[in-house]
């Protein structure tokens, strides 16, 4: 998979890969911004695959259903139900502390549509399991994915997201009004 994912991503769409997942770690929160289209998606898969790293990420459940579903499963999906008024966070950090490997992507915004401020349920899973977050982007404009080392939470909320804020500024996504940084 490694070699056809580099083939495809590198050879034929022409993007770059800057940095790399941290080998040495068992656990941590990937952020990967910007989101805001499907492409992101597959674009991901890949990097996911080029970098051979155990990446987990988290869908809404509809994508899970049959016929389909077992191919978000097999791409290291869970499915979430997100009518439901559960602590996801509290259910995502029990995840992270019954598993001696997890690795997690999210997408800070929650969503493909335009926001005007990042959602917080990576910072608190990432606070609650202990575990640092690595920012990864999905650069359209300069076709690069940069992967940043891991970022080790402070006790400053406002400080970490001026870090994070501060990685992503300049970046394009597939849909660029739909970022708003």
């Amino acid at each position: 998979m490694r070699l056809f994912a580099k083939f495809l991503l590198i050879t034929i769409l022409g993007w770059k890969i800057e940095g790399n997942f941290p080998k040495h770690l068992k656990k941590y929160v990937i952020i990967a911004a910007p989101h805001t289209h499907w492409q992101d998606f597959p674009l991901g898969i890949l990097v996911k695959w080029i970098q051979q790293t155990p990446i987990n990420y988290i869908g809404k459940a509809s994508l899970f259903k049959p016929p389909f579903g077992f191919i978000f499963r097999w791409l290291g999906g869970t499915p979430v139900n997100r009518s439901e008024s559960t602590n996801k966070v509290e259910a995502i950090v029990n995840v992270f502390n019954v598993n001696e490997n997890f690795i997690l992507a999210l997408s800070p915004e929650g969503t493909r549509k335009r926001i005007d401020e990042w959602k917080t349920g990576f910072y608190y899973i990432a606070k609650g399991a202990n575990v640092p977050i690595v920012m990864a982007t999905l650069d359209f404009g300069k076709k690069v994915v940069k992967i940043a080392e891991p970022y080790y939470l402070t006790d400053s909320v406002e400080n970490d997201f001026n870090n994070f804020y501060e990685f992503y500024k300049g970046v394009k996504g597939k849909i660029p009004e739909n970022f708003n940084l």
